[in-house]
C-alpha cells in the first residue's frame, strides 16, 4: 500500500492565481509584455556583441553570456506561467516539473558565478590594465564562462536529483506559479533535512562566495579609481564598471528583499502575504533579466554606439 501511495503522484497542480481569477488576465498581459521586453532587449545585446567587432572583448563576451542566460532563465518558467493564466486546469507532469526546476536552478546558480567572473574582469581591467590582455586572454575568459555554466548545471543536477528521489504520496498541489523547489519539497512525505542541508551549502557556495568576491573586487577597484589624479580619468574608469555594479545591486538586492522581509504572524493576513510572496518571487524572476539590457544600454557608451551603428546599417541596406 505504501509503494502504491508513493507512486500515485504523476503530476502536480499549480495553484497560481486560482483563488484570484479576476487578476489572471491583467497579470497575463503584464508578464507577457515583460517577457517580450526581455527577449527583445537581451536579443539585441547578444546580436551587437556578436556583430560588432569592437565589442569582441572579455567584458562583452560575459555580457553576451549573461543576456543568453537571462533568456534561458525566463523561458524556463514564463511560458508555463502564461499558460497557467489561460488554462482552467493548471497541471504539470512530474518529469516536466523536474526539468523546469533543473533549468531555473541551473540558470540562477550560473548567473551568480558569472557576475563574480565579470567583477574579476573589471578588477583586472582597472587595477592591472597593462596585464589585462594577458590575464584576460581568449584562452582564459572562454573557459571561465564555460565553467560558470558547468558549475550551475552540476549544482542544479545535484539538488534536483535529491528532490526527485523523495516520495510524493499525498498532496500534489503546489502553491506557486511554477515548480519552485521549496514549494515542491513541502509536498514530500519524507524527511527533507538532507535536501535543506544540501541547498544551504549550495547557497553559501553560489550566493555567499560570489558576493564576497564581488565585494572585495570592488574595494580594490574603488581604491584604484580614487588614486587616479584627474577627475576625468576617475569618471572614465568608473564608467567601465558602473553598469556591472548596478546589475549586481539589482540582482542581489531583489534576493535580499525577497528572502529577508519579515513574515507576518497574523493568521488573517496569511493569504494576502502568501499571494504577495508568490508575486514577488514571480516578478523577481522577470525584473533582473528585463533591467540588465536597459542598464547596459543606458550606462555603457560602447553598447549605445554599437546599437546605433547596427540600426543605421540596417536602414542603409534597406
Amino acid at each position: 500500500m505504501e509503494a502504491s501511495n508513493q507512486s500515485a503522484v504523476t503530476e502536480f497542480v499549480l495553484l497560481g492565481l486560482s483563488a484570484h481569477p479576476k487578476l489572471e488576465k491583467t497579470f497575463f498581459v503584464l508578464i507577457l509584455s515583460m517577457y517580450l521586453v526581455i527577449l527583445l532587449g537581451n536579443g539585441v545585446l547578444i546580436l551587437v556583441t556578436i556583430l560588432d567587432s569592437r565589442l569582441h572583448t572579455p567584458m562583452y563576451f560575459f555580457l553576451g553570456n549573461l543576456s543568453f542566460l537571462d533568456i534561458c532563465y525566463t523561458t524556463s518558467s514564463v511560458p508555463l506561467v502564461l499558460d497557467g493564466f489561460l488554462t482552467p486546469k493548471k497541471t504539470i507532469s512530474f518529469s516536466g516539473c523536474a526539468m523546469q526546476m533543473f533549468l531555473s536552478f541551473a540558470m540562477g546558480a550560473t548567473e551568480c558565478v558569472l557576475l563574480g567572473m565579470m567583477a574579476f574582469d573589471r578588477y583586472v581591467a582597472i587595477c592591472n590594465p597593462l596585464r589585462y590582455p594577458v590575464v584576460m586572454s581568449k584562452a582564459v575568459y572562454v573557459p571561465m564562462a564555460i565553467s560558470s555554466w558547468v558549475a550551475g548545471g552540476a549544482n542544479s543536477l545535484v539538488q534536483i536529483s535529491l528532490a526527485v528521489q523523495l516520495p510524493f504520496c499525498g498532496d500534489n498541489v503546489i502553491n506557486h506559479f511554477i515548480c519552485e523547489i521549496l514549494a515542491v519539497l513541502k509536498l514530500a512525505c519524507a524527511d527533507i533535512s538532507i535536501n535543506v542541508i544540501s541547498m544551504g551549502v549550495a547557497n553559501v557556495i553560489f550566493l555567499g562566495v560570489p558576493v564576497l568576491f564581488i565585494f572585495v573586487s570592488y574595494i580594490f577597484i574603488l581604491t584604484t579609481i580614487l588614486r587616479i589624479p584627474s577627475a576625468e580619468g576617475r569618471k572614465k574608469a568608473f564608467s567601465t564598471c558602473s553598469a556591472h555594479l548596478t546589475v549586481v545591486v539589482v540582482f542581489y538586492g531583489t534576493i535580499l528583499f525577497m528572502y529577508g522581509k519579515p513574515k507576518s504572524k497574523d493568521p488573517l493576513g496569511a493569504d494576502k502575504q502568501d499571494l504577495s510572496d508568490k508575486l514577488i518571487s514571480l516578478f523577481y524572476g522577470l525584473l533582473t533579466p528585463m533591467l540588465n539590457p536597459i542598464i547596459y544600454s543606458l550606462r555603457n557608451k560602447d553598447v549605445k554606439t554599437a546599437v546605433r551603428y547596427l540600426v543605421a546599417q540596417k536602414r542603409f541596406t534597406q
